[in-house]
């Protein structure tokens, strides 16, 4: 109790500094220290992660015309089919490819900003949408914690729950991976995997779990989730365990730096090509240096060039002969 009671001491000084600058969107009680305590924020309990900056920002209309190029496909895993979207680069394959994991929100959307920078550079881009998110059937992961939530009272046990939630989740990517490897546009010798927020910690379990793949590009892996220990702990064993080289980005006014003060040290001890690198404020706000960043065309040409980099480095690129 009284370690609780220092973290909403702490979060209510916190709501009150934040208030000065604007970032603070609603008051600070007991029940939203809980769940940010637990690894959530209220903006993520409700589905809608970065909801208030996704609804300022507006797409080129290249990217608008783009999205339209995206075509919806299904993949099976553990006995549902779950849905996503996937691009193609002009030319002729079989292409490198690119896994886009998306984060906490209900609804997650196609991206074609991203996919417009990957695509260009030659790589397939697959988007999956993991069970209970969007069209895909299944509990929303949000949805399933509160559930738990309401079950225990028990703030450890809950925290505890989220990790294990996130581990379910994976079976997906897993799936989603299995499913890209298995087509005839996919060279699936190489393939990365990336995502923001849920979506980084997705890509970093990913990276425990699964071998031959060539790289993992994770933003902000867990940035709004990062008073829970109980996650803490599971990505520096994630990042410990990765099979393959690990790429941690992140803006200075994302939710909360720890992902790069913690797992970033440890990445980069790893050698070889493997890198982490915390970028100067992308926006004016928490919502646009945490998703904003990841997929808006303005944050991806401030880290394109150093993906792109990253991605040559794993060989993900295509000969000169096959281009």
């Amino acid at each position: 109790m009284f370690r609780f009671t220092q973290i909403l001491c702490g979060l209510l000084t916190f709501a009150g500094a934040l208030s000065a600058t604007g970032f603070a969107t609603e008051p600070v009680t007991l029940e939203s220290a809980e769940a940010r305590a637990d690894g959530r924020t209220q903006n993520e309990s409700s589905g809608g992660e970065a909801s208030d900056a996704s609804d300022r920002h507006v797409q080129s209309d290249d990217a608008k015309a783009f999205r339209k190029t995206a075509v919806s496909v299904s993949f099976p895993s553990h006995g549902l089919m779950l849905q996503g979207w996937i691009y193609k680069p002009s030319g002729d394959g079989p292409f490198p490819a690119i896994i886009w994991n998306h984060g906490s929100e209900r609804r997650p959307t196609a991206h074609p900003e991203l996919a417009m920078f990957y695509t260009s550079h030659g790589f397939v881009v697959f988007l999956p949408v993991r069970h209970g998110h969007g069209n895909s059937p299944g509990e929303y992961i949000q949805d399933a914690l509160e559930k738990y939530r309401g079950q225990v009272h028990d703030l450890k046990l809950v925290q505890r729950k989220a990790v294990e939630l996130q581990e379910l989740y994976n079976k997906d990517v897993v799936a989603a991976l299995a499913w890209l490897k298995a087509q005839p546009l996919v060279d699936p010798t190489r393939i990365a995997v990336s995502g923001v927020s849920y979506g980084g910690i997705q890509t970093l379990l990913t990276a425990e779990h699964v071998a031959g793949v060539r790289a993992f590009i994770s933003f902000a892996p867990g940035a709004m989730s990062w008073a829970n220990p109980e996650l803490r702990q599971r990505e520096i064993k994630a990042v410990e365990r990765a099979r393959a080289p690990l790429f941690l980005l992140q803006a200075e006014n994302d939710y909360n730096i720890g992902p790069s003060e913690v797992l970033g040290p440890l990445i980069r001890d790893r050698g070889g090509i493997n890198r982490a690198k915390l970028y100067p404020p992308f926006g004016t706000s928490h919502p646009e240096g945490h998703g904003g960043f990841a997929c808006w065309e303005a944050g991806i040409a401030i880290w394109g060039p150093d993906v792109l980099d990253f991605l040559n480095a794993a060989g993900m690129s295509r000969p000169a002969e096959e281009k």
